[in-house]
């Protein structure tokens, strides 16, 4: 795997670097964001994993632009930061996991391979559709009664995974490990708010609700009266 690594922190470069070198991936460094920026839009890169606080520019910035341009790199940020809110912020900007320091480089492989399963499970030339609400998967668009709903990147794969199981009742730890990976925290309440969040989007101002709370179990997306 071709990887683009933006740390700033050389002994923590060097040790990622190694490692990863090590179980056969080739890895590029850039030690600061603008130059990281430069290097993920101008080569071609099968994942980018990026510090969040960077000189010039931070990991949230080039996380925001690199999505905007080439939505299907998929970007790993680790970061000191480890509240709830930093989490929704870079998931918010597209980042498909995020992995808080210190970690044992273990988990890092862990998560890379996470993200690769997810990345070659995507099938995009796919509809779904669910009463009036529609989704293709190639354009990357979703509408409810012919009016286009705008998701985050994370707010989408939700979607997505809960119309793939439409009418069944999804756990919380099912959810964590299909839209963030095997590595998740389940100790937070990430997945109650981003429902929350993708209910107000395709849910609320319409007649019919198809996200349903499962007390005790889940949530489900219903498709049936």
């Amino acid at each position: 795997m071709n990887i683009l690594l933006i740390e700033d922190e050389i002994s923590v470069s060097n040790f990622i670097r190694k490692g990863l070198e090590e179980s056969q991936h080739k890895v590029t460094l850039a030690y600061e964001g603008t130059m990281g920026l430069k290097l993920a839009m101008e080569q071609e890169f099968d994942l980018i994993i990026t510090d969040v606080i960077l000189p010039n520019m931070n990991g949230f910035e080039i996380c925001n632009h690199v999505k905007k341009y080439k939505s299907d790199v998929p970007i790993l940020m680790l970061t000191a930061l480890s509240t709830i809110q930093d989490k929704l912020n870079g998931f918010n900007q597209g980042a498909d996991d995020y992995l808080t320091k210190p970690f044992h480089f273990e988990e890092l492989l862990v998560r890379i391979k996470a993200i690769t399963r997810r990345n070659q499970m995507a099938v995009p030339t796919l509809n779904y559709t669910a009463k009036d609400l529609k989704m293709d998967c190639f354009k990357k668009v979703v509408t409810r009664d012919n009016k286009e709903i705008t998701l985050t990147q994370k707010e989408y794969m939700l979607l997505e995974y809960f119309l793939v199981n439409k009418n069944r009742v999804l756990s919380r730890t099912q959810i964590a490990e299909a839209v963030w990976g095997i590595g998740f925290n389940r100790g937070t309440n990430l997945i109650d708010v981003y429902v929350n969040y993708l209910r107000t989007k395709i849910d609320k101002g319409f007649s019919s609700q198809l996200i349903h709370t499962v007390i005790g179990m889940g949530y489900i997306l219903k498709d049936e009266d």
